[in-house]
């Protein structure tokens, strides 16, 4: 509906692509769509975009509310009872959301966001809604010239090491669905000229305000006249609130410009009474963090291992003054 179809040629070329069995159809008329559809019969079908789509029981242009609807119902209804898999392509906002009626969500099986920033050759792949699974999965792929190749080890993108440990970084071990991840966030923390400004990137912006007053009431270390940048490596976003721990280590190793050391990882949720609370998967974390070589691990007393494991000294903490001094222990 975008492109012709000497443009997606072009690109099947370039890309190398078995095009014997790929047919493409330049059309924005629903029910012709439907109908070629039924003649073919293909496993899959893909719509690129459903702004672009129109039906002849309506007048209004393309892209308008009423269309994107009925085009949608039209589409889904012919999917259930051919059974050909069908992926309709739809804008997204400035924000982020999925651009167009709510309606659009509800119609479908699944929703998957397409993530990424411009400048990076990575994207991800987040279900926000999925009938016949879990929501929280991400895929993590690297743009090439071939097109996107799946990374095996995401890992390794969202971890940068130094020759030197440097204040303010950490390696946090993260979750994203059944996968592991290994993340390193950096804080800077400096004296503020003028009102003191609070800025996340990857992270949501209201939880960094509520974890820097747990860390001035139950851990004595105040920012109050400090900005506070924390940046998760990678352009990857957190959502789980494992990350806590860390982006409060990173501020303090900043604050007091001691670098934390390299093989030193951490996960745990901060409550607002100063405890760390535990979080889900705690053992495939550990063994996450083990793979990849570190020596130290500081997490909740109780998602600590029943058994020491061997090359990793394990650090299980319940208050939020505890993990602060071990941590500024180990940076000396």
């Amino acid at each position: 509906g975008e492109e012709s179809l000497s443009q997606v040629a072009l690109r099947a070329q370039r890309l190398d692509l078995p095009t014997d069995q790929l047919k493409v159809m330049a059309e924005t008329c629903v029910e012709r769509i439907c109908e070629i559809l039924a003649q073919e019969r293909p496993v899959v079908a893909i719509l690129d975009s459903i702004q672009t789509l129109y039906t002849e029981t309506l007048q209004s242009a393309p892209g308008g509310v009423s269309q994107i609807r009925e085009s949608a119902a039209l589409l889904t209804r012919f999917a259930k009872n051919s059974g050909t898999a069908l992926f309709i392509v739809g804008h997204v906002t400035k924000e982020g959301a999925l651009a167009g009626p709510r309606v659009l969500e509800h119609m479908v099986d699944c929703v998957l966001y397409f993530e990424g920033q411009s400048d990076s050759r990575y994207r991800m792949i987040r279900a926000v809604k999925n009938r016949f699974g879990a929501v929280n999965e991400l895929g993590v792929f690297g743009m090439t010239d071939k097109g996107l190749r799946e990374v095996a080890n995401p890992s390794a993108i969202f971890l940068s090491r130094y020759n030197e440990a440097i204040p303010g970084s950490i390696v946090m071990i993260s979750r994203e669905g059944t996968r592991p991840l290994l993340v390193e966030v950096q804080a800077l923390v400096d004296d503020a000229q003028g009102q003191p400004r609070r800025v996340a990137l990857g992270l949501e912006q209201n939880r960094l305000n509520m974890l820097l007053a747990v860390m001035h009431r139950h851990g004595g270390v105040q920012t109050s006249g400090q900005d506070v940048y924390v940046n998760v490596v990678g352009g990857l976003k957190i959502t789980e609130t494992g990350s806590d721990l860390a982006v409060l280590l990173a501020c303090a190793s900043s604050l007091r410009a001691k670098a934390l050391p390299q093989q030193l990882a951490v996960f745990g949720e901060v409550g607002l009474s100063g405890e760390i609370r535990p979080v889900p998967n705690g053992q495939e974390r550990l063994k996450e963090a083990v793979k990849h070589g570190f020596t130290h691990v500081i997490l909740p007393k109780s998602n600590a291992p029943q058994k020491a494991i061997e090359g990793v000294q394990v650090i299980a903490v319940s208050r939020l003054h505890e993990a602060l001094q071990t941590a500024m222990e180990l940076s000396e």
